[in-house]
């Protein structure tokens, strides 16, 4: 009988603990994905009103002509803009620069029609948000590129940073004026100065001409190596060393006084002479064996350094 009890206790108690169970029910957190913005290459390429060729920084044996040749280049509304010289860099096309061809995207590659070099395609990886590289995969070759706007831009340090391709930018700069202090010298003589591309060989020639001959009359006299070097603290004044391998080395500090005269200071003789540019170079292309003005790769400072010693 106490069986019998102890079992129907057990069987009711059972019953009992099952009835006051309570379901629970786990929900999962449901997430609904939502498009996120797309950017598209042409707007990430129309950013920045000016894109800073970082020439030191290219990589690869290869090259692409106008971004060898060029110190800034744009995208606006499919033409593509270059800055190719520093004679009137910042008023150029409004800074811009020179047309030289125009452009389209296709997803992440760029496809530009340069008026001389041709068709090319290149790869746009974007590395920061000013920061672009642009890769040719044909020559696995890669350029990199800094966004800036046109207001705050700094021409005028991209200018004095490259003055020695400045020099190069006239096919001759002619003496209009010497000053009447200073001790007589070697260099009065001197009515022309001609500078070539580094790696050009012997890239300076000298002219004893009269004044006011044709550029293409002139006869060289001498000919040398030319080196441009910062001064400390000055970011605006240079010096500049002329090679006149066995009758010695003639040393200036020079200063820009606009974008068609400079003046050199020569501390022997105490002497300030001015130089006129004449015959402007516009390079638009490297065509006619006219130098770019990044052929820094083949030919740096520190090659010339060993020529003038």
């Amino acid at each position: 009988m106490k069986t019998l009890k102890l079992l129907s206790v057990i069987f009711l108690g059972s019953m009992l603990l099952t009835s006051c169970v309570a379901e629970v029910i786990i929900e999962e957190d449901v997430y609904i994905d939502e498009p996120t913005p797309v950017v598209t290459l042409n707007e990430v390429l129309s950013t920045y009103e000016i894109w800073y060729v970082d020439i030191e920084r290219t990589q690869g044996n290869g090259e692409i002509p106008f971004l060898q040749k060029a110190f800034t280049v744009s995208f606006r509304n499919g033409t593509f803009y270059a800055n190719n010289n520093l004679v009137g860099m910042g008023s150029n096309g409004n800074g811009f620069g020179l047309d030289v061809g125009f452009y389209d995207t296709f997803q992440r590659d760029v496809d530009i029609d340069h008026d001389i070099d041709g068709v090319y395609r290149l790869r746009v990886n974007q590395i920061s948000h000013n920061e672009i590289e642009l890769y040719d995969g044909v020559t696995n070759t890669s350029y990199y590129l800094i966004g800036h706007q046109r207001s705050t831009f700094d021409y005028d340090a991209v200018f004095f940073d490259n003055i020695h391709y400045f020099l190069q930018e006239y096919r001759t700069w002619e003496k209009v004026f010497t000053s009447e202090f200073g001790v007589l010298n070697e260099f009065d003589n001197e009515n022309y100065l001609k500078f070539e591309y580094f790696g050009a060989g012997e890239n300076f020639k000298s002219s004893q001409d009269q004044n006011g001959i044709h550029v293409d009359d002139i006869f060289y006299d001498y000919t040398g190596y030319y080196e441009v070097n910062d001064i400390v603290n000055i970011f605006d004044r240079k010096t500049l060393t002329l090679d006149y391998d066995y009758l010695g080395n003639e040393f200036f500090e020079l200063s820009v006084i606009n974008d068609s005269k400079i003046e050199l200071f020569h501390p022997a003789s105490e002497t300030v002479y001015q130089f006129a540019g004449r015959g402007r170079i516009l390079f638009k292309n490297a065509k006619n064996e006219k130098p770019t003005q990044n052929d820094r790769k083949r030919y740096k400072k520190a090659d010339f350094k060993k020529l003038l010693k």
